[in-house]
């Protein structure tokens, strides 16, 4: 990159700043025009200097210029106007260059944030770039965090700057120039007063600025620093709480926030000081022009109008020269930015551009073997990882790499995935440097997978397929509109020298799947999901998901259907009780009140929560039953079985588990409510303290927490309210609820809970387990099995894949991998967090779905975490303190000390 910000902006922007230059140029003639009109008016029309006859009129508008040669050459005659029409025709005037000098700003302020956009589009496009080509190992020394704040937020301000680079200096300057030209001209003693003050403020609000540059580098590095050290806490948080250590990290932040604001803090005095200096130098001007001008026009050495132009040019003066000033404390501001991002991106050994060209033709595979010659690795301590290690991989041998921890066979799985560097020695495919190849070769002909995983925040189905999307191989299909806005894009990203790349077209390399396309893509993936045992995963992800209706009717059309075959497996199994239905006119006992109240979802804010006690709908076709008062008394004895049960127990108790109505620090407010309301009749209570005890009603489920509070009057009661209030439904809550239908879809239900439509027996401590397993081997009939799983692969991940366990991940890092159809597969202990006994269930899958999947050449290089799964290897190469100690087939090694010791 450029070391200086104004040479890297001209070499992008030169065509468009000497237009914009040329434009401002121009704008100076209708700018200085203005300035000298309103003397025109005052010494003219309104003193009548020249119209001094009753009968007087004078040229509007004539055009004369004294040219060699020609002599006096009048373009205009102009026209003969009297007094008022000259005072109408020299306002229009006016206004007219009022309105022109306002459209010159509006098109040179516009150009320039165009312009600016598009550099700044330019820069964040190049340090990204450039981040995508740091070596390996400079990732380990930098934040992510500092990266990103860099990127987003301390380039900002050059994108802002691009416009003004050169047009600000040209056009506040010209202002500048123009109105102190101005005043010379009507005067040389007020011109000379005014160049001085100009030339002092000129010379010391920079030298006085020069300390809010420091300051305002040391707050850009500390605010950098703190984005860093946020990012830790936030991928450190569990670590802190393990350890105890959040006041510590409290206590950290605490005192980078006090170095924040001291910085701020001087920033702000320094900078309120020269603005106070840099206004009052402007002030003293004016007073200056009415002192000395004033004196001048009493002597008659002055006349009015040539003071009032005066006056009204410098009104135009101090403007442009405090821009001015602000330009210039902004180019060093930004200039001192864009050397530190220059210093923080300046690294090297960046990888060669031409390695990561987009290539948008099939890669053909590696010829020859994979050769490790003399081959050294370090650590960023400059210790050795490995050690002058020299083997062979021929192509179509399965090798096994065993050792023990740090015994270098995972260093050299790294160095082959490219994800290390070599200190020295070489690595090669054939003829071939493995570092000198381009990624469009070895990205996608040799996959390298670790149990280092990362997921980016979408859906699982995204992850799974971001090994494929290598190049823009299917363009997509605008509509007209969108194709014009498509074109104008490109036309930019080119100008803002960023790729055309669309990112809308279809990236996902179906081919090396071993597919044709989207339509025969699934069974590749149902493939690698199975062969990793991560189907089950999936599809428990799927049922805990909502599934819009509108957008999948076909499946939840089925789902409905599904309803009854369900049924009648449960009454096949002997388990008919196993799931109670919701019925609309019956009482559902293993729901709760509230449930059952309501019979559906409530979703407008008008139902949600504490909400519900407020609606004056409900609460009066709850009232007219009397049910409020059945309600509150229930509620009341709950809270007296709560808090006589519970009272006494700490708050990590067990009991508590079951105690779903309130928590365990609800209890001492329920102990003071209880004493309050004790005698009260329902009457005589407040309406806060009647919602916080039916509250406890609504939550009330017989079977699990068995007060025995629910009689067959009570629950007949709640039927008859339920369907009172279902027929009466006003309009504006008719979309609030979701209401249970037989029939119909749930939309905010789970696609579980829309196959039981019911609820699971608490009477069975296994009933969710065993509910579930039958309703996944409904689920998986032909063609309702694909789209159910569908459903689960567009399940979020969440921030790096968070919202899946580790071993979720480890197994969703290996199928990506194995989606896709390589000449060499290098498994560097992808699956540590499994069992032993899966891991040997999973590298049997891998290497027999390897073996279908690929021609006979395809290797396989598995640095194995289990070694006792060495037997199901072509080769076994052994790896101790660095160095190669064992190669050969699993029967041949018998005799090494190291093999007999690392598989015993």
């Amino acid at each position: 990159m450029e070391k200086g910000l104004t040479h890297y902006i001209w070499t992008h922007t030169r065509p468009q700043q000497l237009w914009i230059l040329l434009v401002v140029a121009a704008s100076m003639i209708p700018y200085f025009l203005s300035f000298d009109l309103p003397k025109q008016i005052v010494n003219g029309p309104i003193q009548g200097q020249g119209f001094e006859g009753e009968a007087a009129r004078q040229l509007f508008m004539r055009i004369e210029f004294a040219l060699p040669v020609f002599g006096n050459v009048v373009f205009f005659p102009g026209i003969e106007l009297n007094r008022l029409q000259m005072l109408i025709a020299l306002s229009m005037v006016f206004l007219a260059l009022v309105v022109v000098n306002g459209l010159f700003k509006l098109y040179i302020n516009t150009y320039k944030g165009r312009l600016g956009e598009r550099l700044l589009r330019r820069i964040r496009f190049e340090l990204v770039d450039r981040v995508l080509r740091f070596p390996p190992s400079q990732f380990k020394r930098i934040k992510g965090a500092e990266i990103a704040s860099m990127i987003k937020d301390e380039v900002e301000p050059m994108g802002g700057f691009t416009g003004d680079a050169f047009v600000a200096p040209a056009l506040l300057g010209g202002q500048a120039a123009t109105a102190l030209f101005f005043i010379f001209v009507q005067n040389v003693w007020l011109g000379m007063i005014a160049g001085i003050i100009v030339a002092v403020q000129a010379v010391l609000i920079p030298r006085m600025r020069r300390r809010l540059l420091v300051l305002g580098r040391e707050r850009q590095l500390t605010a950098r620093e703190l984005a860093g050290r946020v990012s830790e806490i936030v991928e450190g948080v569990n670590t802190m709480h393990a350890y105890d250590t959040s006041n510590f990290e409290r206590a950290d932040i605490a005192a980078r926030l006090g170095r924040i604001f001291k910085i701020r803090y001087d920033l702000y005095q320094w900078k309120f000081l020269v603005k106070f200096i840099n206004n009052f130098l402007a002030s003293v001007t004016p007073f200056l022009f009415y002192l000395i001008g004033g004196y001048l026009a009493l002597q008659g050495r002055l006349d009015i109008g040539q003071l009032v132009a005066v006056i009204a040019a410098y009104k135009d003066l101090p403007g442009p020269l405090k821009e001015l000033i602000d330009w210039d404390q902004a180019r060093q501001d930004v200039q001192v930015k864009y050397n530190q991002v220059v210093e923080q991106f300046k690294v090297d050994s960046l990888i060669d551009p031409a390695l990561q060209e987009l290539s948008t033709d099939k890669a053909a595979p590696l010829a020859g073997a994979l050769a490790v010659a003399n081959l050294t690795l370090a650590d960023d301590s400059g210790a050795h990882t490995v050690e002058h290690v020299s083997v062979q991989f021929p192509r179509g041998e399965y090798a096994a790499i065993i050792g023990g921890a740090a015994a270098g066979g995972d260093a050299l799985a790294e160095a082959i995935g490219r994800s290390v560097w070599p200190e020295s020695g070489r690595i090669a495919i054939g003829d071939a440097d493995l570092f000198g190849l381009p990624e469009s070769v070895v990205g996608r002909r040799i996959t390298y997978v670790s149990s280092d995983a990362y997921f980016f925040f979408g859906t699982l189905r995204d992850n799974l397929l971001y090994s494929l999307k290598h190049a823009p191989l299917r363009e997509p299909e605008y509509e007209d509109a969108h194709a014009n806005f498509r074109k104008w894009e490109v036309s930019e990203a080119r100008m803002a020298g960023n790729p055309d790349h669309d990112i809308e077209s279809d990236w996902i390399d179906y081919e090396a799947a071993g597919a044709t396309g989207p339509e025969d893509l699934f069974p590749s993936v149902v493939s690698v999901l199975d062969s990793v045992y991560l189907t089950k995963d999936i599809l428990e992800l799927a049922l805990r998901s909502a599934v819009d209706p509108h957008t999948h009717e076909e499946l939840t059309t089925h789902i409905v259907k599904l309803r009854n075959t369900f049924r009648e497996e449960l009454d096949k199994a002997g388990l008919s009780n196993l799931v109670v239905p919701f019925e609309p006119d019956r009482y559902n006992i293993e729901a709760t009140v509230g449930e059952n109240l309501l019979f559906g979802t409530a979703l407008g804010e008008q139902l949600v929560g504490r909400a519900i006690g407020r609606n004056a709908y409900f609460r009066e076709v709850v009232g007219r039953a009397g049910l409020d008062r059945k309600l509150y008394q229930m509620g009341y004895e709950i809270a007296e079985n709560a808090v006589e049960l519970f009272a006494g127990l700490p708050p990590d108790h067990p009991f508590f588990q079951q105690l779903t109505f309130m928590t365990p620090d609800d209890i001492p407010m329920y102990q003071q409510l209880l004493q309050k309301l004790k005698g009260k009749d329902f009457a005589e209570t407040t309406d806060e303290d009647k919602h916080n005890i039916i509250r406890l009603s609504f939550a009330y489920i017989e079977p699990r927490h068995r007060f025995g509070l629910l009689t067959d009057d009570l629950m007949k009661t709640i039927v008859e309210v339920r369907l009172a209030f279902h027929e009466g439904l006003p309009e504006s809550l008719k979309g609030a609820i979701d209401r249970y239908d037989p029939h119909s879809y749930m939309a905010s239900a789970s696609l579980l809970d829309n196959v039981l439509f019911g609820r699971v027996s608490h009477r069975h401590a296994d009933g969710p387990e065993r509910v579930r397993t039958m309703v996944i081997e409904l689920l998986s009939e032909p063609g309702l099995y694909d789209q159910v799983l569908s459903i689960g692969l567009e399940f979020n991940l969440g921030a790096g894949g968070r919202r899946l366990t580790q071993v979720q991940r480890q197994k969703l890092n290996l199928a990506r991998a194995l989606l896709r159809r390589s000449d060499y597969y290098i498994f560097n202990r992808p699956l540590p967090a499994l069992d032993g006994r899966t891991q040997e269930q999973i590298c049997r899958n891998v290497l027999t779905l390897v073996r279908d999947n690929n021609d006979k050449d395809v290797s396989i290089i598995w640095v194995l975490t289990n070694t006792t799964l060495t037997d199901l290897f072509d080769r076994v190469l052994i790896f101790d303190k660095g160095r190669l100690v064992g190669d050969g087939k699993h029967a041949e090694l018998a005799d090494n000390a190291t093999f007999r010791e690392l598989v015993s």
